[in-house]
């Protein structure tokens, strides 16, 4: 099976062929290419800790700095026990990716620690954030490169982390890292952002399709942050959310769901499975949800959730992407061949990474926004990304994630050449 990182250089390697009858000079574009297929810094350290018991432990820890040729490098970091060097340099690739697609200042960057956080204690946690801050210290800050949460990461970790940094620097510096409590300098909005700017795309396309929100069915699979803010947001603007699920299995009504009653029963009971069983509600398997006749499947949760071993059986009209990479290429393959419309990831779920980007801006300008303020700021670049991506996808009549990918590639690689760096 092919890596992540392979994964990520193929990806661009494949719209290559598509740009390069964009420039006069083709050694200088394939030699862009070739380069914006490497890591520009990939740092890895072995942090010991001490244990609650007294014990020392030692933790793989990684942060991939791919490209700042368009800023300062940006992006997560997950506490993960499959977190390894291949899977941080991907995600630091999609991220320059995922910057560019919506036209943000920045590169991609990502950095984790081999780590199952529920086997630590809070103090232990916080010993391991730390250090792990410090090991970190001399290669970023606001205008080198910008962590934020991601996986079993969040405000907190980042507070740890925040902290240890400004002891190392000796001043304070809040725009070093993003998805920060709102006392410590977080944004309004930050905690629907990703869910949020999927509800945007949703609405951008629908206007494309002339398709009715009233009439236009979505099943989510993932009922985590971004599959519930995405639903709760998508079915108060007039969508109809028939179907939604967690880990175990969803809950499906083709009348249509009260998305604020069934999270307030989440929160009671659990999951969906016993959700059902109390309220003698339809309970589905993820695979029944992924295959329901609906006009949008919007996948929230895991990776390679559509294969081509699944993609035959899928009758949604239109993927909307909120997790990251839920469709393989095989699959996306299939699902084109049958006339299908893949709205891709580094588009869809962008919407996180954008209000990350705008509380680096108010860290900066020691100013904060109001929420309303970041969700019009939000709609205009989520907006005008999709845009961006349906003209290049309708004139060069290739897919959505092909289009994106142009947008995107066509953005780094001029800084690149701007910049002489080839």
């Amino acid at each position: 099976m092919i890596s992540a990182f392979e994964n990520a250089k193929k990806q661009i390697g494949a719209v290559s062929g598509i740009l390069i009858k964009d420039y006069a000079d083709k050694t200088v574009f394939n030699k862009t290419i070739i380069r914006l297929k490497k890591i520009d810094n990939f740092l890895k350290k072995e942090i010991k800790i001490k244990l609650d018991n007294g014990k020392t432990k030692t933790f793989k820890a990684y942060r991939s700095q791919h490209n700042d040729a368009r800023g300062p490098y940006k992006g997560g970091i997950r506490f993960h026990p499959n977190v390894d060097e291949d899977e941080v340099k991907a995600l630091s690739t999609w991220m320059s990716i995922k910057c560019a697609v919506v036209n943000i200042p920045y590169g991609g960057g990502k950095g984790g620690i081999s780590v199952n956080p529920k086997d630590l204690s809070l103090k232990e946690l916080e010993r391991l954030t730390r250090e792990y801050a410090k090991f970190l210290a001399p290669h970023i800050g606001p205008w080198v490169d910008v962590p934020a949460p991601d996986v079993n990461t969040d405000e907190k970790i980042m507070a740890w982390a925040l902290d240890a940094y400004e002891k190392v620097i000796g001043r304070h510096a809040p725009a070093t890292f993003t998805g920060k409590a709102i006392e410590l300098g977080g944004s309004m909005g930050r905690t629907e952002a990703t869910g949020q700017g999927g509800a945007y795309i949703l609405d951008s396309y629908a206007d494309h399709q002339g398709l009715i929100p009233s009439n236009t069915t979505i099943a989510i699979q993932g009922f985590g942050n971004v599959g519930f803010w995405f639903s709760k947001i998508a079915s108060g603007m007039g969508y109809k959310i028939v179907a939604v699920s967690d880990s175990i299995g969803g809950i499906y009504n083709k009348k249509g769901l009260d998305i604020d009653k069934l999270a307030k029963l989440k929160e009671k009971f659990g999951s969906f499975a016993v959700i059902a069983k109390k309220n003698k509600l339809k309970l589905i398997s993820n695979d029944e949800l992924l295959n329901l006749d609906v006009d949008i499947l919007a996948p929230a949760a895991l990776e390679n959730a559509i294969t081509e071993k699944n993609a035959r059986e899928i009758k949604a009209k239109t993927i909307l992407e909120l997790a990251n990479g839920p469709t393989t290429p095989e699959g996306e393959e299939i699902l084109l061949k049958g006339k299908k419309h893949v709205l891709p990831d580094v588009l869809c779920n962008a919407g996180g990474v954008t209000v990350s980007y705008f509380e680096w801006v108010q860290n900066l300008h020691g100013y904060n926004w109001t929420k309303a303020k970041v969700n019009r700021e939000l709609k205009k670049v989520m907006e005008r990304a999709f845009e961006e991506v349906h003209t290049i996808s309708h004139q060069r009549k290739i897919s959505y994630r092909k289009a994106a990918y142009v947008l995107a590639v066509k953005r780094i690689i001029d800084a690149m050449i701007l910049r002489g760096r080839v």
